[in-house]
């Protein structure tokens, strides 16, 4: 993979946890709700956002 073709992905990544990612309500109340695991399991398994994070992962590698 060409080195500005992973830039433009590390850009999207970026862009896609700025946008959504940080200060995200539901990731937040999981938290307190169920703990930090809980919330990060959804966002890994059940989030749409971190779908496409994952799709971008394997792009990377």
């Amino acid at each position: 993979m060409k080195n500005s073709s992973r830039q433009e992905l590390f850009n999207r990544v970026e862009s896609l946890l700025g946008q959504y990612c940080n200060g995200c309500f539901v990731h937040q109340q999981f938290k307190q709700d169920g703990g930090r695991r809980f919330a990060h399991r959804f966002c890994i398994s059940q989030c749409t956002v971190g779908e496409k994070l994952q799709e971008y992962g394997k792009k990377l590698t």
